[in-house]
């Protein structure tokens, strides 16, 4: 009967807890602001992902038509939009053993009239990915995929630096 109670009680105990130390799962961004216009390039695909992570929870509507561009309250634009990749070492006959990517996203937010809220930034991401020729298809893939993780994670970096701008 105590081991029942115990068994019982522990996940409630445990979850008690956790609430008390300050835990809590991550929520939607709150932004100071309720429209956004995205200055990206046409087709990119930063920009395609940072548009729906900004308009998912509905709270914040982004506007796309230029022609708007006056009535929104901030301005998102994103400057330079680079992936790098170069040697980080060499086999002891000369070929390639293991390649180092980058991706660099630079992004500022202003007003409409002009006013900076967020300087310009960059965001560097660097990854290193060994490389054989027997394999090349492969790791191509595995290339792309380390390329979109990191842009996943510059999209999050952008969003919360986003949420952390006080009040217009």
């Amino acid at each position: 009967m105590l081991r029942r109670t115990f068994l019982l009680a522990a996940p409630a105990v445990s979850a008690l807890g956790l609430t008390a130390c300050g835990f809590a799962l991550r929520q939607a961004p709150n932004y100071p602001f309720a429209t956004i216009f995205v200055r990206v390039a046409e087709g990119s695909s930063l920009g395609n992902e940072l548009k729906r992570n900004l308009a998912a929870g509905g709270k914040l509507e982004v506007v796309t038509d230029p022609k708007r561009l006056d009535s929104v309250e901030v301005v998102l634009e994103v400057i330079t939009d680079q992936r790098e990749k170069s040697v980080a070492s060499l086999t002891s006959a000369g070929q390639v053993r293991e390649f180092q990517l980058r991706s660099r996203v630079k992004f500022r937010l202003r007003t409409p009239q002009g006013k900076e809220l967020i300087t310009d930034t960059e965001i560097l991401q660097q990854r290193d990915i060994s490389y054989t020729e027997t394999q090349a298809l492969s790791k191509e893939a595995e290339e792309q995929l380390l390329y979109r993780n990191m842009q996943t994670d510059i999209v999050q970096q952008i969003m919360r630096r986003i949420a952390s701008v006080q009040a217009l």
